[in-house]
């Protein structure tokens, strides 16, 4: 796959920034509640507080959807993140209530598509966890089970009977959600919000959360907002601020490509008939997805994790680039001739319990991390829950399972430099020794045709 003309940028692929940026906060204000960052999560707690009469203003270092809202893939997915079958070991008991979270967070983000008409070429085509070996198949087969079992909506499949491309052995279909272009949603909820009786900052950046009296105070470079209320909705950027808990989540930066466009007899040719995106059970997935404009975008296969804030502007590592393009030939050896056109990466939030998190610290400052590879559905689902919550003092079901009455959390061992690299080569072995049965079998099979003299 050539890599030879791509263009790298430090925002996304899917959209250019906008040009109507609000001006900066540039003065002393106060408000019922304060919400900062612009990301999903952010706008849709204050769009909710908004839509419901309550005095907010939301702040945003950058504008709203410059983070990983308009990277992400676009895969809206309706099942849990992390490692299912870990998640089933420590937590069985809630897997139930995660199966119903993640589903009502897929059904709520196609709710905001409908309600605030956003033009995003959302598909609702459900996703699959492709097996590329019949080892990740059987580990296919046991989370279909656990999730079935939890009341998830999945189906277990050849490639075939799936529709997804013959490079895969088959997989599991999650049947709610489905595609979409993250940038397009994303600028569509920032316009909705700017529509609304919200008061939105951007350029504003926090530089220090405090507490004077009964409100909290957020200073920024000019000016100050004195609130009542204050959600945090930074996501990976929330380890900037002393007020945030201890070990929330660790930041983790991963990268995005996209093909040039392919002819659409060549794309016809794969057997990808559902559309679904698909997304490898490796240790460390490998993500693959068509777009409306005849490309596949595909993505993260390795994770670089953030150890110190603020966090750095990043563009994709080029060794990373041709990595990733070489499992995209091997995936889809009849496109090894295309070129990548454009990579860009992002920061996301993982939590140590590979769970969505939520929670106070005191009685006035709430906040939730609801990502680990699946916030493009849950992270607006989460801040319309808090919003609710603000104003109605009650939680909903989704939100009481994944509140946190302590704000304690241990560290992410697992993330390390360390165990990061050893997971990336387990996962590189096992391809290695996959490869070499799949050729082994096809040499033993060529071995076996007739000859003729």
């Amino acid at each position: 796959m050539r890599t030879d003309r791509v263009a790298y940028t430090d925002f996304s692929g899917w959209v250019d920034p906008p040009g109507d940026v609000r001006r900066a906060l540039a003065s002393d204000i106060t408000c019922e509640v304060a919400v900062i960052g612009g990301g999903l999560g952010g706008m849709s707690t204050a769009l909710r507080l908004a839509e419901r009469g309550r005095d907010v203003v939301l702040m945003e270092a950058e504008f709203c959807g410059y983070g990983s809202s308009s990277r992400n893939a676009g895969q809206l997915v309706g099942a849990p993140g992390g490692d299912i079958q870990l998640l089933n070991l420590f937590a069985g008991k809630k897997m139930p209530s995660m199966v119903r979270l993640a589903e009502n967070a897929a059904r709520h983000v196609e709710g905001l598509i409908r309600t605030h008409n956003i033009e995003c070429d959302y598909e609702p085509t459900g996703n699959v966890l492709a097996a590329v070996s019949r080892g990740q198949l059987g580990r296919v087969r046991r989370v279909a089970k656990i999730l079935r079992r939890a009341g998830g909506h999945v189906e277990v499949g050849t490639s075939e009977e799936l529709g997804i491309p013959r490079g895969f052995l088959g997989g599991m279909r999650e049947s709610i959600g489905g595609m979409m272009n993250p940038g397009k949603f994303t600028a569509g909820v920032r316009r909705a919000l700017l529509d609304s009786a919200a008061r939105v900052f951007e350029r504003t950046k926090v530089t220090g959360v405090t507490r004077d009296g009964g409100q909290v105070v957020l200073t920024t470079p000019q000016g100050e907002v004195r609130a009542n209320r204050v959600v945090l909705a930074t996501n990976a950027f929330a380890g900037e601020w002393d007020i945030t808990p201890r070990h929330l989540a660790v930041p983790v930066w991963i990268i995005e490509l996209e093909t040039e466009p392919i002819a659409p007899d060549r794309l016809a040719a794969l057997g990808w008939s559902s559309r679904s995106g698909v997304a490898t059970q490796h240790n460390i997935m490998e993500n693959y997805r068509l777009t409306s404009r005849n490309t596949i975008v595909f993505g993260v296969r390795r994770l670089e994790r953030g150890f110190s804030y603020p966090l750095p502007r990043k563009q994709p590592d080029p060794a990373l680039v041709e990595e990733l393009a070489g499992a995209f030939a091997r995936r889809f050896p009849s496109l090894a001739d295309v070129a990548v056109d454009r990579a860009w990466g992002g920061w996301i939030a993982i939590t140590s319990s590979w769970e969505s998190v939520a929670g106070q610290v005191g009685d006035n400052v709430f906040y939730s991390i609801a990502c680990n590879g699946h916030g493009l559905a849950q992270a607006p689902y989460l801040g319309s829950l808090i919003a609710d919550l603000i104003v109605d003092g009650e939680r909903h079901k989704d939100l009481r399972n994944v509140w946190k009455d302590k704000p304690k959390f241990p560290p992410a061992i697992v993330m390390g430099r360390t165990a990061l690299r050893a997971v990336w080569a387990v996962d590189r072995f096992n391809d290695m020794v996959n490869g070499s049965r799949r050729n082994a079998r096809r040499g033993a099979s060529m071995s076996a045709e007739p000859t003729t003299s």
